[in-house]
């Protein structure tokens, strides 16, 4: 014989107590002596039954289920919005609940010491969870705190615990008790029974009725302040929210909606709304409310007729997938187990930002690998820097890569030595808003054909569209081979990758004549040379930058260096003399 599910014994003949159904995790004390604090203890090991509380022994206080149908506001006698203090305050509580449709409540003091229990009946059970965020959000919008001895609301909101903890709604006493007595409109005592109780209880009842989308609409209009939540999980909940919300504005999204839809549902519905996480059917049901109560679903939703199979296929991917129900201890392992290679793929793949800057670089080695095969590669920076302007490569982007072709920095002065005799190192201008506007020979200038305007780069940078740009946009011919700026190697550009491949060549042969005694040695004192050259350099570059920096302090500080050291930095017009 199957063992049946134990209940507690009910009166049925007791409407009163039938009010508060619920029984489970109830509070009782011991009747204090006058003039002590009531000392409440939790009972967990079995319901309240009806003959305890006719017993009357001790004192007695119940919880709220999932599901409830009334809610309490417990005002303190010595809170700000007792009678006492205020006497306009519990009408104006009142009112901040009526756009839920909680019209109507009975008043009843909660024992000797004068407290205060406002009850709001209604016909139509709620979420216990949802009720109590209404309610909160109304009170703390109309400028009600909430806090112990002020003011307390039953179902309370509490917090959804994510360390696995059992959380339950507060206790609160029960009516017409030692010291409870019901009140009338001057909040004085009037004779009470449990009949009494009952009728007001009933006739509140009946005029109280709230509104579900109302409900919905004031819980998504509440602050998320009783979540405990990381930052992180707030702004993932707010991105689906943008998303969904807005619902269809077009053929060819359902799809997409559909997935954000069952994201957010199986992932923060106990969070947003309470309850357990959903799974199965249950989250289907919830998904396929939501989904066709959105704008635009009748107008732009072509799988209406699916709209169900749609979404049981979502809520098995999403289950099967690295997703988890927040708060859930074993959701962080099944995420690491079932996605870590794909997220060390993602971690590991390069931004936008690396990308551009890898096809910038491959366009330099392109124009260097052509230069070498020409035996015209320059030996001085500003040579340089002009040459390559020429490939459609931009100022702004030689100088963020100098380490490409810089005489310092380009194949460690062995290629210098292996194509031509060795000169004085020069580092190369500011880059300046025109070719024509530097120091450079017009020859050379009609020579490389091109008079860029600027010197920042086309690819991924902003430009005017009234204004030429300095990368060479339509290819350029030089020396029988095509260098355009466009090229990228993940494009599949075989030019660029033989370039590449010549240049190891080329280091390769130069290794070799090294080796072979065929290169020429730089003494002690070249090197010594070089290396004072090279100091002086980057002096020089870092007195030209204070001087193009508009800082008055380090400008100075150039003008100063400038007077010892004459007709080095190069001024623009309108920065005054070095005198």
């Amino acid at each position: 014989m199957a063992a049946s599910k134990f209940h507690y014994i009910q009166e049925k003949d007791d409407a009163f107590l039938a009010l508060f159904p619920h029984r489970f995790d109830y509070i009782w004390a011991i009747h204090p002596l006058v003039g002590e604090k009531v000392e409440w203890q939790t009972e967990r090991r079995h319901p309240l039954s009806d003959r305890a509380i006719h017993q009357g022994a001790y004192l007695y206080g119940v919880r709220f289920g999932a599901e409830t149908s009334y809610c309490l506001l417990d005002i303190d006698a010595d809170s700000r919005y007792h009678p006492q203090q205020d006497s306009l305050a519990v009408s104006r509580l009142a009112a901040a609940l009526e756009p839920l449709g909680l019209v109507s409540y009975v008043v009843c003091t909660s024992s000797h010491s004068g407290g205060l229990h406002l009850y709001f009946p209604f016909t139509q059970a709620q979420s216990s969870w949802r009720l109590a965020m209404a309610v909160a959000a109304l009170l703390g919008n109309a400028g009600f705190n909430l806090q112990p001895g002020q003011l307390e609301i039953f179902p309370n909101p509490k917090p959804y615990r994510v360390d696995g903890t059992l959380s339950l709604f507060n206790a609160h006493r029960l009516p017409l008790q030692m010291g409870s007595y019901l009140l009338d409109e001057r909040f004085q005592p009037v004779w009470t029974t449990p009949t009494n109780f009952l009728q007001r209880w009933q006739f509140a009842q009946s005029r109280n009725c709230i509104d579900p989308d109302i409900l919905k609409q004031i819980i998504k209009q509440a602050k998320r302040k009783y979540y405990r939540i990381s930052g992180k999980a707030d702004k993932f909940i707010n991105d689906l929210n943008a998303e969904i919300e807005l619902g269809w504005t077009g053929f060819g999204q359902t799809n997409r909606l559909l997935g954000r839809i069952v994201m957010r549902e199986y992932i923060f519905h106990h969070i947003l709304f309470g309850g357990e996480p959903l799974v199965g059917s249950a989250l289907v049901d919830v998904v396929l409310e939501v989904a066709t109560s959105l704008p635009g679903y009748c107008d732009y939703c072509r799988h209406q007729h699916e709209i169900k199979h749609r979404i049981t296929e979502w809520v098995r991917c999403i289950e099967n997938s690295h997703y988890f129900h927040y708060g859930d201890p074993s959701g962080k392992f099944k995420s690491s187990t079932k996605d870590s290679e794909l997220e060390l793929a993602v971690q590991q793949s390069p931004t936008w930002n690396q990308e551009q800057s890898t096809g910038a670089r491959d366009r330099i080695r392109s124009a260097i690998v052509d230069l070498l095969e020409q035996g015209k590669l320059p030996h001085g920076a500003t040579a340089r820097f002009r040459i390559l302007v020429a490939y459609g490569i931009g100022g702004g982007t030689l100088y963020r890569h100098r380490d490409l072709w810089h005489p310092e920095s380009l194949l460690p002065a062995e290629v210098i030595d292996g194509c031509t005799d060795s000169q004085s190192v020069e580092i190369p201008p500011d880059p300046p808003t025109s070719l024509m506007d530097s120091p450079v020979n017009r020859d050379e200038v009609a020579l490389t054909g091109t008079n860029p305007t600027s010197l920042f780069p086309s690819n991924g940078g902003n430009q005017a569209s009234s204004q030429a740009s300095s990368d060479l946009m339509a290819p350029i011919q030089l020396s029988g081979r095509n260098f355009d700026c466009d090229r990228h190697p993940a494009n599949g550009d075989s030019a660029t990758v033989q370039g590449l491949q010549f240049v190891h060549q080329v280091l390769k042969e130069i290794k070799q004549r090294q080796t072979a005694g065929q290169t020429t040695q730089h003494s002690m004192a070249e090197q010594q040379r070089l290396k004072q050259q090279r100091s002086q350099a980057k002096r020089r570059a870092q007195m030209q930058e204070f001087l193009a920096s508009g800082d008055p302090i380090l400008m100075a500080e150039a003008f100063a260096w400038a007077q010892i050291n004459p007709g080095i930095l190069e001024l623009r017009s309108g920065e005054g003399s070095l005198a």
